[in-house]
Order: C-alpha cells, then structure tokens, then sequence
C-alpha cells in the first residue's frame, strides 16, 4: 500500500521493501540499473546490499569496501535473483567498482557508540565521505549519490562542495538519506495510536541529527490527533531514535538493520521513479532554496533525474514552527562545518 497524498505518493520504495522480500516480486524494469554499495562489508553494508540483491530494477551489484567485499560479494552471489554482484576491494578497485553506476549508496564511515553523537563522527567521517565523493564525481558524476554516513547534516555539503570543484555538480542528484526518520516516525505513531503501520505515513524536514529532526505530525496520513504531551514526547523519541538503538546495543554498534531497510527504501523509490514511475515521493536532506539555509529535508517528488520537484514545508502547526526555528541554528553550523571541511 503507498498513501496518497495531493502531491503524489509516499512510500513506493517502502512497498517495494515489502514485495522484494518475496520470490515472486516483480516490477517494471525496462531500464535496469547498476548500483554500487560503498562500505558494503560494515554494520549498514551487508544487510543493505542483501536487500538491494532482491530488486528486479538492479542488474548489476557492486560492492566496495576496505576489506572482506570479496566474500560479502560471494555470499550474495548464491541468492536466486538477476542481480549480478562483484566484490571491490581498497582504493585501488575503487574506481572500476563506480564505473558505469547509475546509483551509488554511502554507508561507509565509524558508526555511533554510546555516548557520541553523530557530530563526535565528523573527524573520521568526512574525509572519508570527502575521498569517495571525489571518486564519484571523477567516475560516474552523473549517478544519483545517496549519502547515509553520518553525520548526514555535514557529509552532503562535502560531496556537494566536491561536486562543485570538479565541475560536475547537479543538485537533484545528490542525497542525504533521512528516511529512517521517516520509517521511525511511521512506526512510533502506529504503535501509540493503532493506525496500520503500512498506512501510515509523517514527513520528516530538516536534518538527520537531534532536534535538526522534525517530524509534521500535523500532517500524519491517516490523520490522528495528538495530546499535546503526545506530540512533545513523540518529537522527542523520534529525535532520539538513533540513541536509542545505540544504548541497546550498549557498545555492539548503531542502528544498523533499520538503516539498512531505509536506505532501501530510498534507492528502490528512486529506481522506480528512474524507471518513469509517476508522483514518487520521499523525504530527503538536499541542495535546497526551501528556508535560509543552503541544505533541507524536504518531501521531493522524485523522477528520472533525480529531484523532479521539492514539495517545501508546507502548512505547518505553531509547534512545529517553533521546532523549525530552534532546529536553523544547529544545521547552519552543520552544513558550514561541512563546507569548510570541503574547502581546506
């Protein structure tokens, strides 16, 4: 089931989450695609490209990491669906790994441990989102880069900066994966207020990061009302989210399965819109002119060249003004931290 919305609909990749785990999915794919996972052999890597092997829109597989793509890619191999994988290891592989890619998808990097925010990754972070963007703008600049390493509010400015310096840089086609925050939105609200999980559908603005987050409960699909102690608690777990799972794991990782399910989510939507897939729409940290600040989260309708059009704000309530205004300051000093990482 995807929700429709005036604008379009929300969820496509989420149904094809659904189907692909099924022998029998099938989707439209006239026009298959190469897709390169970079980080393929880590926490988000593995159990990312295990769900992209099942898409019937992806022909060719390929998979780059430091060390152990080699047998990431072999396990995979054996799976009965039409993706062909191969393993890519180390710098020297990186750019034959890229060649040819129509999407590639970022996990690489350190993930969370408790007590670190995503901002304590910066450091180890960046530069390695500012190395594999630079290979991607030398090797495939026109694929669509969906960038899930973290800190996201910091590494889509990187790859943009480098995109700029390289000459290649197209806005539509560079992305922040905030849908987890989407996913997590559309959970939490199932579980209190008893709507079908399938159905039920927040969009999610501003960043990836803390109060940078900001789910439209005002705007849920079913409509529900909430309790103002609702609403505060609810904007506060999804906010939170992301330590949540990290605390659970008391130092065994991050949340790493349910990233991986959402950056499924994101590139499967995308193929399908790459596809002519009509009114796809999914929340996404991108080069914006929505507010003052340079990059936002926004619902997008998405299409064959990536961002067909930005869906804005929209009607907001005074609560989620007041969220908005608070989250400016953090994701300015973000995105600027980013720039001039990028620019040194």
């Amino acid at each position: 089931a995807v929700v429709s919305t005036q604008s379009g609909h929300y969820g496509r990749g989420r149904a094809v989450c659904r189907l692909a785990a099924g022998r029998a999915f099938s989707v439209s794919s006239a026009n298959c695609a190469k897709v390169s996972v970079l980080g393929a052999s880590g926490g988000i890597g593995q159990p990312l490209s295990l769900l992209l092997k099942q898409s019937t829109l992806i022909d060719e597989l390929s998979l780059y990491d430091i060390a152990n793509t080699v047998g990431v890619a072999a396990d995979l191999s054996h799976i009965e669906s039409k993706a062909q994988v191969k393993g890519y290891v180390g710098e020297s592989e990186l750019e034959e790994c890229l060649k040819g890619s129509n999407i590639v998808v970022i996990p690489a990097g350190m993930p969370r441990k408790p007590g670190m925010t995503r901002d304590d990754l910066f450091n180890i972070n960046a530069g390695i989102a500012k190395s594999l963007a630079e290979a991607c703008a030398r090797t495939c600049p026109e694929a669509m880069i969906c960038i899930i390493s973290n800190p996201v509010n910091s590494t889509v400015p990187i790859a943009a900066e480098v995109y700029k310096k390289a000459g290649v840089y197209d806005p539509k086609r560079i992305f922040g994966v905030t849908t987890l925050d989407v996913v997590r939105a559309n959970t939490f609200i199932a579980e209190l207020k008893g709507t079908p999980v399938e159905q039920t559908q927040c969009p999610v603005i501003g960043g990836h990061a803390g109060i940078t987050i900001l789910p439209l409960l005002s705007r849920v699909e079913p409509s529900v009302q909430f309790t103002d102690e609702e609403r505060q608690a609810l904007t506060v777990r999804i906010q939170n989210a992301g330590t949540e799972v990290v605390e659970a794991k008391a130092g065994g990782g991050s949340a790493t399965l349910s990233m991986a399910y959402a950056g499924a989510r994101f590139a499967f939507a995308l193929l399908q819109a790459m596809n002519g897939a009509k009114n796809v729409v999914e929340c996404s940290m991108v080069d914006s002119d929505v507010t003052e600040l340079p990059f936002f989260s926004t619902p997008l309708v998405l299409g064959r060249n990536g961002v067909e059009k930005n869906l804005g704000i929209g009607t907001i309530n005074d609560f989620e003004k007041e969220g908005l205004e608070k989250l400016k300051g953090e994701l300015n000093a973000s995105i600027e931290k980013g720039i001039k990482f990028a620019n040194q």
